[in-house]
């Protein structure tokens, strides 16, 4: 039987896991190896590039910063959450305000510092992407339009420093990025659907608090429709392999999810919209194996 002390201590901990997005670290964690391992260093052998001990720390440096990231966004949201999310909010509140600022700092040092034993350009990248991660938290997402796309950009970012690291710039991940960059902005449209009421009362100047629910929706479906041009350049004029699979199934599916999107009335129907996004970035990040799925299973089986 658990005890209230061993009960307390593991709220805190799914508190700590809630604050910090731990789903979407490993998420960032699986996409840096896999793009470092099928798209960036092709030829390398596999267990050279998942057991390669400065890729590691390239790989810890982004997640500590991340989760540093969504630290600081949930200490400024503290308010709004409570409004917008108060079952998770009630469970993030476990942790106080002055233990989650120690940790932001704690984690933010933990980060440079593991990017400083790869390179200084490493440490560089991150101490830029720190500052901008705090200051997206403290002024840029009330913004309308820039915030939607600082987040974006941001998610993707991380991706970014694998090019630093290994040298070599390579026109595919540019796409790729472009195309995950437009599901991403896709999604903070959908998040800021959900929260309309939240950022009313906060103040926030988000699409559609400032043209309203309709505007809002157009733009996300041309955001949708925008997802061709960068899955017709992959499909064209990459050798995608068995990937390609994938953008033809996102070009199926994503003008249903426009659909639904024009259809959507309640927060509920917004919240389901955004887990299907999820899992279609999900399922894009894990099919980057199928880049070449023969060196995967010969790499490991």
């Amino acid at each position: 039987m658990i005890t209230r002390p061993q009960k307390i201590i593991l709220l805190k901990l799914l508190s700590v896991i809630s604050v910090v997005r731990g789903y979407a670290i490993v998420l960032m964690i699986a996409a840096q190896l896999l793009t470092a391992a099928f798209i960036l260093a092709p030829q390398a052998p596999l267990n050279e590039v998942f057991l390669s001990g400065p890729l590691w720390l390239v790989i810890l440096a982004s997640s500590l910063s991340i989760a540093g990231g969504y630290i600081i966004n949930n200490f400024y949201d503290q308010e709004k959450d409570l409004i917008n999310r108060p079952r998770r909010s009630k469970l993030d509140r476990m942790l106080r305000q002055q233990t989650k600022l120690s940790g932001y700092f704690i984690l933010n040092f933990a980060a440079v510092l593991a990017a400083s034993a790869v390179s200084f350009s490493a440490a560089l990248f991150f101490s830029g992407f720190i500052f901008l991660m705090w200051y997206y938290s403290h002024r840029l997402k009330k913004i309308i339009f820039v915030g939607n796309l600082t987040s974006a950009m941001l998610s993707v970012m991380p991706l970014f420093i694998l090019v630093v690291y290994y040298k070599s710039f390579s026109s595919i991940i540019v796409v790729h990025a472009c195309f995950l960059l437009l599901l991403l902005a896709s999604r903070e449209l959908l998040k800021d659907l959900e929260n309309l009421t939240g950022d009313l009362v906060q103040g926030y100047k988000t699409i559609p608090v400032v043209y309203g629910v309709t505007p809002t929706k157009v733009i996300g479906i041309a955001l949708i429709g925008l997802t061709y041009l960068p899955s017709l350049i992959l499909i064209l004029n990459y050798d995608l392999n068995a990937m390609r699979y994938y953008f033809f199934a996102t070009m199926i599916v994503l003008p249903y999810g426009a659909y639904l999107l024009w259809r959507a009335k309640e927060k509920r129907d917004y919240l389901v919209l955004h887990a299907l996004l999820r899992l279609g970035i999900i399922i894009g990040v894990m099919s980057i194996v199928l880049l070449n799925p023969e060196r995967f299973i010969q790499g490991w089986f």
